[in-house]
């Protein structure tokens, strides 16, 4: 099976808007593959001081709807500000931190395939500081923080599978 992003899916989306949607895809792939092999559980735990893989997972879910929020042209709301402050929060299990992420992605390509891409390089505006950027700037941040979550997510995912042959590594 081929990455997404050599699929040749997604044809009828504008080229400069598809990547975001393979980002997705590779994300959730990933997620699934590496997350599979952990022990109940262990989400919320926090394997050599890293953060909780759940924490990555809500983080992926919280900061894909930010940024999008921004590239929609809008700012948070207060229920988008109280999400972020509790990404920490140890609730939810796996699979349902997978589902979120799952649905999160969903809501957001399913929007991306209705953009007008003549808007991909619109002014926004992001955060309290109003700091500049454009509609394609926050699309590929969208994707790389992702990926970079993603990343985050696999190593500690990786770390807590390895725990449940090495118990003193979950310590």
């Amino acid at each position: 099976m081929s990455e997404p992003w050599l699929s040749g899916h997604h044809l009828a989306v504008h080229p400069l808007l598809r990547p975001l949607l393979f980002s997705f895809e590779q994300a959730l792939e990933d997620l699934r593959l590496w997350t599979s092999r952990i022990p109940p559980g262990t989400v919320w735990s926090s394997p050599h001081g890293l953060v909780p893989l759940g924490f990555q997972l809500r983080h992926i879910v919280g900061s894909v709807d930010r940024l999008f929020t921004y590239a929609e042209g809008h700012q948070l709301s207060e229920s988008q500000m109280m999400t972020l402050r509790s990404e920490m929060d140890p609730t939810g299990n796996l699979e349902e931190l997978l589902m979120e992420v799952e649905t999160v992605f969903k809501k957001v390509a399913d929007k991306v395939c209705q953009f007008d891409p003549t808007t991909l390089s619109a002014s926004r505006a992001v955060g309290k500081k109003q700091l500049p950027t454009t509609v394609i700037g926050l699309l590929v941040h969208i994707a790389e923080h992702t990926q970079r979550h993603v990343g985050q997510a696999i190593l500690t995912a990786k770390l807590l599978a390895s725990s449940a042959t090495t118990p003193e590594l979950g310590q």
